[in-house]
């Protein structure tokens, strides 16, 4: 059985010139699904800047710290907001290398090192580690969270303070998927059935499944995806966020009997489970 992947996105949130953007953005994703060989740039570009974007420093790049984080000439830190490239220990005790993180983080050299960037806002814009939060826009144009998605060396990673372009990268990582490209060549991020999640508690992952009952308890709702909600895998939707996917003209009753794709940690109760916070979280894979 196949599965056309589609994301839930609500009529209203942006204008037809944003809309128009994403499609032609999409377009672009798709293409960049060809294969791209190792070290080649595929030329994802920002030009113009999309609305939800507000451009603000230029620094040269001088130190690569991994495949999502750098620091400025000025001495400042970047953390490459809306990805996950694969991690280093970076001295932490105990902690390995996850597959490809050497070549993530020599992608994002080649990329920046010693090239002038400017940094793009779209949301929050220091982390609690005093980071920079932004999108990268190299002096040609191209946009360096674009690129390292197009190639398969980062995963869509976002947050609900920070949902600018989310949709455009979530087409760069299904191409870059699609390609079994980097990454995606790999069993340690690979997507997950719903009756997986429990063997990766403490994970960040990608899970896939039908959504078998939708729940409101306390003005939660949890999203299950077995008969027994206390061992099965389950998406939860706080109050407050709830009203954020309302907002957005998500009805999340709608999601019952739907395939659906989440992102997230996987914790720990009744069950293996992940909480949305924000709406481009759950994907829907439509029949």
């Amino acid at each position: 059985m196949s599965y056309q992947r589609s994301l839930i996105l609500p009529g209203a949130r942006h204008s037809i010139p944003i809309l128009l953007w994403l499609a032609l953005g999409a377009a672009v994703g798709a293409a960049v699904g060809a294969a791209v060989p190792a070290g080649a740039r595929a030329q994802v570009s920002l030009d113009p800047l999309p609305p939800g974007l507000v451009a603000a420093e230029t620094e040269r790049v001088v130190e690569i710290v991994d495949g999502d984080t750098l620091v400025l000439a000025g001495g400042r830190q970047v953390r490459l907001v809306g990805i996950q490239a694969p991690k280093l220990p970076l001295g932490r005790p105990g902690f390995k290398a996850w597959p490809l993180a050497a070549e993530a983080k020599a992608a994002l050299a080649e990329l920046t090192l010693g090239r002038e960037v400017t940094l793009a806002y779209g949301g929050r814009r220091i982390d609690r580690h005093g980071r920079a939060l932004a999108h990268l826009i190299e002096g040609s144009g191209t946009w360096v969270q674009g690129e390292l998605l197009a190639r398969g060396l980062a995963r869509v990673y976002s947050f609900a303070d920070n949902r600018a372009l989310i949709p455009e990268m979530l087409a760069r990582e299904r191409a870059a998927r699609a390609a079994r490209r980097g990454i995606w060549r790999w069993r340690f991020y690979a997507v997950r059935g719903a009756e997986e999640a429990a063997q990766h508690l403490g994970g960040f992952e990608l899970v896939e499944g039908r959504v078998i009952e939708v729940a409101v308890v306390r003005k939660r709702v949890y999203l299950n995806f077995g008969v027994d909600w206390r061992s099965d895998f389950t998406i939860t939707i706080a109050p407050r966020t709830r009203r954020l996917f309302e907002a957005e003209g998500i009805d999340p009753s709608a999601y019952e009997g739907r395939m659906v794709r989440v992102r997230g940690w996987v914790k720990s109760y009744n069950g293996p489970l992940i909480e949305a916070t924000h709406p481009e979280q759950i994907e829907v894979l439509e029949e």
